[in-house]
């Protein structure tokens, strides 16, 4: 019973890296492929980047957040390298955050 518990925990914190590495790349997609490249050709302003991009960043630094709470919780034995990788991705989205904020704000 222990065991299934403890697969079922795993499967979790394994889905919820999973969903803040995608929420991560999505943001950077539209950041850096979709907007840039496409937007204009659908008669989409360029401005209107940093206001997409700025929430999606909010939720994924959430999702990474949330996702090292929940290796943490669980004590799982990856929990040191998820760590460093969900760190290293908040890194990089604030980054972004700080450029969208200093885009928007005039």
């Amino acid at each position: 019973m222990n065991r299934t518990v403890t697969s079922s925990a795993n499967q979790i914190d394994t889905r919820v890296f999973s969903t803040s590495m995608v929420i991560s790349g999505v943001r950077c997609a539209l950041a850096y492929v979709i907007l840039p490249f496409l937007a204009p050709l659908v008669g989409i302003s360029s401005g209107v980047g940093p206001w997409i991009g700025l929430p999606l960043g909010l939720v994924a630094v959430g999702a990474n957040v949330l996702s090292i709470r929940r290796f943490w919780r669980s004590d799982h034995r990856w929990k040191w390298p998820m760590t460093l990788i969900n760190a290293a991705v908040i890194g990089l989205l604030v980054v972004l955050i700080i450029i969208d904020v200093a885009d928007v704000v005039p």
